[in-house]
């Protein structure tokens, strides 16, 4: 089987003490907003777009790297992290996978407003990271979104 991998992008979006989770229907698994990166596309822009076109709401990513630049070179908000996820496993042989860029970011309010085509609001609820540790979520989605609480709430 020929391997193959995307990149995709995802944003942790925090609000008063929780992060916005939606249960994706086709995987069964409680998510953040994300999605591939589009051809063009920078990755915190692909973030960013999947997470307005997902949720309505408008994030802020938080970076707290410096920029460098020069006159041929310009910085771009650095994932907080980055993390190779098996998609298609087959017989024990990995087919697909997606280089995923994650990022945190701040949002004004937990009013989710779907885009056309989206998960319903109601596939989405806002966790803190209480109702993380008992979630029906992967070790890697309850770290994550509480490691991303804490970053952006600068607890």
């Amino acid at each position: 089987m020929e391997l193959t991998r995307h990149f995709v992008a995802t944003v942790y979006l925090v609000h008063d003490g929780a992060t916005a989770l939606h249960r994706h229907d086709r995987l069964g698994l409680r998510l953040p907003p994300g999605g591939h990166v589009d051809r063009a596309e920078l990755p915190h822009e692909a973030a960013l777009r999947e997470a307005r076109e997902e949720t309505g709401l408008a994030p802020t990513l938080v970076n707290d790297t410096p920029d460098v630049g020069s006159p041929t070179a310009q910085s771009i908000p650095r994932p907080r992290h980055l993390l190779l996820e098996d998609i298609n496993v087959c017989d024990g042989s990995v087919g697909h996978q997606h280089v995923d860029h994650i990022y945190y970011a701040r949002v004004d309010s937990r009013a989710i407003d779907p885009g056309p085509g989206e998960e319903p609001v109601s596939a989405w609820d806002w966790y803190t990271p209480d109702d993380l540790c008992g979630a029906d979520v992967d070790p890697d989605v309850e770290e994550l979104g509480i490691e991303a609480i804490r970053v952006v709430e600068g607890c």
